[in-house]
Order: C-alpha cells, then structure tokens, then sequence
C-alpha cells in the first residue's frame, strides 16, 4: 500500500519545506497542468527539475496536459520515479509507454471519470500502473466520486487475469473516510492532498492512511 501526498495541497512557496513533511510517504505526487487539457494551470519541467534536487521521496508526475507524447518524456529523462499520461490525449500510448520506461521511468496511463477501461485493457503489456480518477481532473479539494470503484475492480481483475506487477493508483478525493474503499477494490497506490496536508501532522496522516488501506487491502 503506496501512499502519495499531493503536493497540489501544499505550499507552493514553501515546497521543499513541505515535502520533507511528508518524508514518510512512499511518493509525492506531482500534479502537471496545462490549462488546456484541464481548465487549471500549476507547473512544470523547470520545478520537477528543481523538486527532484530536494525530494526525499521519489517523484510522481501526472501529467494532465495535451500532447504528452511530446512532452512526457523530459519528465522521465529529468529523473521522474513515474511519469502518468492521460489515455484521451496520447496520439500514440503504446510508444509513449515504451519512450518513458526506456528513459528509466514507470509508465502509467490515467483514465478520466468518464473513459472507460475496456478499450486500453490491452496496454497492460506496456504500463507499469494505471490511475484511476476518482475526480474530474483540474482542481484539488474535489468530493470522492464511489461510482469510479467498479472501474478499479476491473482493472484488479485484469491484471489478475493477464499477471505481472502493475500498480493500480486512485487519484481525487482519498481521505480516511474515502481509502478504505478503494483498498477493497483493489487500488494500492493513494494520492491523497488535502487529507495530508490540511492535517496539523502530515506525517502522521501518511501513516494513517496507510494503515487503513492495508487493513483492507485486496486479496493478492
């Protein structure tokens, strides 16, 4: 059970300071928009350039942006733990997949509350995980959407069905009231940000989030 703050919750003045708070975590998660695939814009290159120098943990960038095949890349070549597209804009997933583990990233591909899974099932071959939004992209802060979990079950059940190691991550609304659902349907990676960073401790949020998703965790 991975647990990843985003840091679209922290500080943006203060981010260094803000992600040794979460030094305990497994991943930070590093929200990337553009203001044209989502109506929000945040960062990009230059502060993941600037991130990967002070991290203690390793990087996770979800790029919500268009035309990740041109851009997605640089996020992995920079140093990028994961680096997550989004499968309604990728011209051509399966290169983009093959491009970011070949530049010593994870690749993942993300899927908004309206794609549905079928379609992609056959990109397991290339991913190392996928994201399940469980908000419409864009904005922090957003209400737990339950009516995604069916969507992480059957992506459980294809992996289980075609084996090998891919993580399954939920993104949007995770707290501790929200994980253990999620842990049941069968994600073990949790981006969580407001819940961690609006806690007066965030480590001890971190932990506890990962407590309530391993005591619930899917049956391997």
């Amino acid at each position: 059970m991975l647990i990843a703050p985003s840091i679209l919750s922290a500080d943006f003045a203060n981010l260094e300071r803000d992600l040794q708070r979460i030094a305990n975590a497994d991943w930070a998660h590093v929200d990337v928009m553009d203001n044209h695939f989502v109506p929000n814009l945040t960062l990009g290159l230059p502060i993941v350039e600037a991130l990967l120098r002070v991290t203690p943990i390793p990087l996770d960038c979800h790029l919500m942006i268009d035309d990740p095949d041109r851009w997605a890349p640089a996020y992995a070549e920079a140093g990028a733990h994961s680096v997550t597209f989004h499968i309604e804009a990728a011209h051509d997933p399966r290169k983009l997949a093959a491009d970011l583990r070949a530049a010593g990233a994870r690749s993942c591909m993300a899927l908004k509350p309206g794609t549905p899974f079928a379609p992609y099932e056959e990109l397991l071959d290339v991913v190392d995980m996928v994201l399940v939004m469980t908000v419409e992209p864009g904005f922090g802060g957003q209400s737990f959407m339950a009516d995604q979990l069916p969507k992480v079950r059957q992506v459980r059940e294809a992996v289980a069905r075609r084996g090998g190691e891919i993580l399954i991550e939920v993104d949007g609304g995770v707290s501790a009231a929200t994980i253990e659902q999620c842990a049941e349907a069968g994600a073990d990676v949790f981006v969580a940000g407001s819940a961690v960073y609006g806690a007066e401790d965030a480590a001890a949020a971190v932990d506890q989030l990962r407590d309530l998703a391993t005591a619930c965790a899917h049956p391997s």
